[in-house]
């Protein structure tokens, strides 16, 4: 069973917002595959059974790629209905995998690791002092955040809304030990030199 959990019915990025652009299939920020940067990353991780979430997974291609090598214990969360649709039956023979109904604001469990991919740059750069706050509430000891951030500022009215490494750090720092915030060596042609890569510990 999904859990529901419809977020700020007043924020022009609602839940209505996001579920049309999936039911209008106007989903560019879908490259077709998990991240590099993130499959290099993982492809080190030695704990299979670390608990994993993924917030904003959209297809969770990176779900995919963590079923492949082993993982055994994912969680992925979407605010759009029809996103969760497809995804319960991409993946309704794969126990390791629990696809969630919800808003991240509001959801509630602990995890080992955040898988950070196109989330933090879909929601209102307003809201990203809470993305922290709420990452590091739901992070065990000594828990982390993985992915990639865009280091560039989009002429286009957001979402996708840019940052830079000095905001990144600014804001993180009052929850996390920044290990890596750094250009990304591997990403995407089309990303190529407006990616970092963040490594981020819980403090």
């Amino acid at each position: 069973m999904a859990e529901i959990s419809c977020g700020n019915p007043n924020s022009a990025l609602d839940q209505n917002f996001w579920n049309q652009q999936w039911e209008n299939r106007e989903t560019g920020w879908d490259i077709g595959y998990s991240s590099p940067p993130i499959e290099d990353y993982m492809k080190q991780y030695s704990d299979k059974n670390a608990k994993i979430l993924i917030p904003g997974c959209g297809n969770a291609y990176e779900a995919e790629f963590l079923l492949k090598n082993g993982f055994t214990n994912i969680t992925i969360l979407d605010i759009a209905p029809k996103a969760v649709e497809i995804l319960q039956e991409k993946f309704k023979n794969n126990p390791e995998i629990r696809v969630i109904l919800g808003d991240f604001f509001e959801h509630q469990e602990k995890y080992d690791l955040i898988i950070e991919q196109t989330f933090f740059c879909a929601i209102s750069p307003l809201q990203r002092k809470d993305y922290v706050k709420k990452s590091a509430e739901l992070l065990n000891e000594n828990g982390r955040i993985i992915g990639v951030l865009f280091n560039k500022i989009f002429e286009k009215a957001g979402p996708p809304f840019g940052g830079n490494t000095a905001e990144y750090q600014f804001i993180f720092k009052k929850y996390f030990d920044i290990q890596t915030l750094e250009p990304c060596y591997n990403s995407i042609d089309a990303r190529a030199g407006s990616e970092v890569f963040i490594n981020l510990k819980k403090k």
